[in-house]
């Protein structure tokens, strides 16, 4: 099959394309998982050519990356890979999990928390699993505030609960989180994402086409936005706080082909853009915005004016974008 890439960008609404990528001249790449080819794959943006093919094993659903680290999760095979951005090989292959889904970085980069939702657990990574806590049936989706002392845990695709943890806890510089309450997400919970400023969690639906804002400290929603047909995924755009970024939510809707962008502060929508069907999970990096089309293997990466296209895959379901 022939590769492509897809790149659409948008202008006005985002930051140009010289100043979203990383400085000094580095290479910005997504990380792409290709779970029908047991592979991540590696495009180097805004080219899109494939500089690199790992072998993974089976069924890599999600891949997350943060301050200089990659992990990919395969559902199937039970395990967690490790990843180096900066050299692009795999460090270590842990395994051991019964279904895990989602891994996510802690804000300061230390550990890697996974759900594994056929055991309900939180697993907690520091180069090897150093804890696991049960949180529910189902742990799947899950947002970290911002000054890492609260985690939310959406119990499965569809979410009529989700479980909250107290983060901040660490003996001797092992992290030990604790379940201190729950959140009736008035609906099928299905993404969820805390604001940059930490005092509001956008949660999207498998049953409905909006996004609800709760005030992270009463545990109550506050607003209500149209977001398109669910399900939705949201990302916020801090970029470590940069003052040239972060102004932006993003809220993807696969199944309408649609990404919407709000002014997260004012909650207005400022713009709707039109990508491939199929376009669920997407990532945010100094503001490029990065979609992956799980129905027609396509990326999609916005930044500045410009738009350019290729396939990578037969199926791709989640993207990371890093600058190592």
């Amino acid at each position: 099959m022939k590769l492509a890439v897809l790149a659409v960008l948008i202008g006005a609404v985002l930051t140009p394309a010289s100043q979203a990528r990383g400085g000094g001249g580095r290479p910005t790449y997504a990380l792409v998982t290709a779970e029908t080819l047991n592979q991540l794959v590696v495009a180097s943006l805004p080219s899109g050519r494939v500089v690199k093919r790992l072998r993974v094993p089976a069924d890599p659903q999600n891949v997350e990356a943060y301050a200089g680290a990659a992990a990919v999760v395969s559902t199937r095979a039970g395990a967690v890979t490790l990843v180096d951005p900066r050299t692009l090989r795999i460090k270590k292959v842990i395994r051991g999990f019964g279904s895990p889904h989602i891994a996510a970085f802690a804000p300061d980069g230390d550990y890697l928390y996974v759900t594994d939702d056929a055991r309900g657990q939180l697993a907690v990574i520091l180069g090897r699993v150093i804890r696991k806590v049960f949180v529910g049936r189902g742990a799947h989706h899950m947002a970290f505030a911002p000054d890492e002392r609260r985690l939310w845990v959406a119990l499965g695709e569809r979410a009529t609960s989700i479980t909250v943890l107290d983060t901040s806890r660490a003996t001797g510089r092992i992290a030990r989180p604790r379940v201190i309450g729950h959140v009736d997400p008035k609906g099928l919970a299905h993404d969820l994402a805390f604001t940059p400023d930490g005092r509001y969690v956008w949660v999207t639906y498998d049953d409905r086409p909006f996004v609800r804002v709760f005030d992270a400290r009463t545990k109550r929603p506050v607003a209500t936005l149209y977001c398109g047909r669910a399900p939705g995924h949201v990302r916020f755009d801090d970029a470590d706080g940069l003052p040239a970024f972060g102004r932006y939510a993003y809220v993807s809707s696969g199944n309408s082909g649609r990404l919407r962008v709000f002014d997260w502060r004012t909650r207005r929508l400022v713009r709707t853009i039109q990508t491939p069907t199929g376009s669920f999970n997407l990532s945010i990096e100094r503001g490029l915005v990065a979609t992956a089309s799980l129905s027609q293997g396509i990326v999609t990466e916005f930044a500045g004016n410009r738009r350019s296209s290729t396939r990578l895959a037969p199926a791709t379901r989640d993207v990371a974008l890093i600058t190592p």
